[in-house]
């Protein structure tokens, strides 16, 4: 894509916390906040991993890419760090609201199930094409998006 002079649009997601707007761009570890919040996510990750999660890195595209380093490339989209920030920010019961710009992918999908099980927290993320509203484990959407 570099070679035809193509850029992807990056992952950007949104959340609000306490009447203010916070925004995360997937891979994003330009502040002291952020990799705070990475360091968040992994041990998210890790507890999701523990009650069945799996990663998908078969959607990693990137080609010479080692299943580790796709499992790193998937662990800081955009939607899992606003999800973190909010689960980190906001009282324990209150829904999550995240705003996407593009759609999100399976893997974050796979995650926010597992997120809202496990932190008995509803979880509604407005991507490109829809609302999804993930309750107990499962999305609104019956995963078919």
């Amino acid at each position: 894509m570099k070679e035809r002079g193509i850029k992807k649009i990056p992952g950007c997601s949104s959340v609000e916390v306490n009447n203010v707007l916070h925004e995360f761009f997937s891979g994003e570890v330009t502040h002291i906040e952020h990799r705070e919040l990475h360091q968040e996510v992994d041990k998210l990750i890790e507890k999701l991993k523990l009650v069945g999660y799996v990663p998908d890195t078969s959607i990693a595209f990137r080609p010479g890419l080692k299943d580790e380093d796709k499992e790193a490339t998937l662990r800081y989209h955009s939607e899992k760090l606003a999800i973190t920030f909010g689960l980190l920010n906001s009282p324990p019961g209150k829904t999550i609201r995240v705003v996407k710009n593009l759609r999100i992918c399976g893997d974050c999908h796979s995650a926010a199930k597992f997120i809202s099980l496990i932190f008995k927290r509803n979880i509604i993320i407005r991507d490109l094409h829809r609302f999804h509203h993930f309750e107990g484990g499962n999305c609104s959407c019956g995963d078919f998006w």
